[in-house]
């Protein structure tokens, strides 16, 4: 089940941290209610034991089963992971390998004191965690993408709205007042940086707009486009500078809320918000800017993107994008890979690499990369803000109506994207372009 399920009243509130033994609504999430059963099942389980028993014995971690036995390398500062149904979760990493990690958690499988912490041990390892020969094996046995997750345009909307469009009032519960979804950049460096206060974050993530729309050169009678509006921070701080800004969502719910408090900081006049695909976007504008989503696009869909950036681009003008990265071989071995997040966070999704980026715009447009700021280790805190803020919020998520398992799985979400960053997996950027140089090339 995706997180597109509507609220629906739940049960007691819960431990995010702490075991969970349900009750599992079988209508709102088919397959997770009971493990994976029958013949496939039956050979894939004592599989899957064997090998996560030899993948926990290589890792500095501990993992302590229901009979007292434990597995893993670490000491007893290490990260814990408790397996509390250990048969219910070798069944649902047999049939659908590490999708099987993230619902055996919102299951109630297994549960962890620390949950980042033992998410960023798998993380750091990320690229060798199954042995070579079994991840040859793995096309054949583990699910590929729907093709309705490919992001056409006649999916890309479905795909945006399972994700943004769940509620507002729930963004609005752990984001802070600027809604911004994004990495923040703190003025704290070092030690500093991961101990940063919830108070510190609205600031954070105005100097992260600030930097994007500086790199963009955005200023007085700028034509700024935006794809991808959020909740229209951005278009705001554009606004205020004096930039006319157009921009793009397919986000109902994001449309809604960015045009109510665009019209609330009086820059009605300034700002079009509008439902549109970035790809059917017209006109000429002299800066172009967008916030983490390129990793929406697909792969498939990476020179479309820039093409169409370039298409719309003034001479002279400028481009700023900020986005998530991770190394270029991971790229180029999981740009097939269904994972648990397209299936219940992003579908149809991927994260470039820089490499990437600069293959694409090099060889399909005139943009060329100048400038770029890497800053992953602001995104680690800025997720532990919010995965903070959603724990504190609990009760009021559970009063919006969704359910035990939506919150595990959106604690797990926080964790698992947190551990990329804390690991070095991932990391973002914010990273400009232009067309110096390239006269004659289009």
């Amino acid at each position: 089940m995706s997180a597109t399920v509507s609220p629906a009243h739940p049960a007691s509130p819960v431990d995010l941290d702490g075991p969970f033994t349900g009750p599992i609504d079988p209508q709102r999430w088919p397959g997770l209610a009971e493990p994976p059963a029958g013949a496939r099942s039956a050979v894939a389980r004592p599989v899957a034991e064997r090998l996560f028993a030899a993948v926990a014995n290589r890792l500095p971690l501990r993992v302590l089963l229901p009979d007292g036995r434990s597995l893993g390398a670490g000491d007893g500062n290490a990260p814990v992971m408790h397996l509390h149904r250990p048969e219910d979760f070798h069944a649902r990493i047999g049939h659908n390998g590490l999708i099987g990690l993230g619902e055996s958690y919102m299951a109630g499988d297994w549960s962890s004191p620390d949950l980042t912490a033992l998410l960023t041990v798998f993380a750091a390892r990320a690229g060798n965690l199954i042995p070579e020969p079994v991840q040859r094996l793995r096309s054949l046995y583990l699910p590929r993408q729907p093709r309705t997750e490919r992001n056409t345009t006649a999916n890309t909307r479905s795909n945006i709205s399972r994700h943004y469009d769940l509620s507002n009032d729930l963004f609005q519960l752990f984001l802070d007042e600027t809604m911004t979804y994004s990495s923040a950049l703190f003025a704290e460096r070092g030690a500093e940086l991961a101990q940063v206060p919830w108070e510190a974050l609205a600031d954070a993530q105005r100097r992260k707009v600030d930097s994007l729309l500086d790199r963009a050169g955005v200023g007085e009678g700028s034509r700024v486009l935006e794809i991808g509006t959020g909740w229209g921070e951005l278009a705001i701080r554009a606004a205020a500078r004096g930039a006319s800004v157009y921009s793009v969502t397919l986000s109902s719910e994001q449309q809604l809320l960015a045009q109510k408090r665009i019209a609330e900081a009086g820059f009605t006049g300034q700002v079009t918000v509008d439902l549109k695909d970035y790809r059917a976007v017209t006109g000429e504008y002299d800066a172009v800017v967008s916030v983490e989503m390129i990793e929406a696009v697909g792969f498939e869909y990476w020179p479309t993107y820039f093409r169409t950036i370039d298409r719309v681009l003034a001479p002279g003008g400028r481009v700023a994008i900020q986005a998530i990265t991770m190394p270029h071989p991971r790229v180029l071995a999981t740009r097939n890979s269904y994972t648990w997040v397209h299936k219940y966070i992003f579908p149809g999704g991927i994260i470039p690499s820089v490499r990437a980026i600069e293959d694409v715009t090099e060889r399909h447009t005139s943009l060329r990369l100048r400038d770029r700021f890497s800053f992953g280790d602001h995104y680690a805190q800025t997720l532990r803000l919010w995965d903070e803020q959603f724990a504190a919020m609990s009760e009021q998520v559970r009063e919006l109506g969704f359910d035990d398992v939506f919150r595990r799985m959106w604690h797990f979400y926080l964790c698992y994207s947190r551990a990329g960053f804390e690991s070095g997996y991932l990391d973002v950027q914010q990273i400009s372009f232009d067309r110096r140089d390239t006269e004659g090339q289009r």
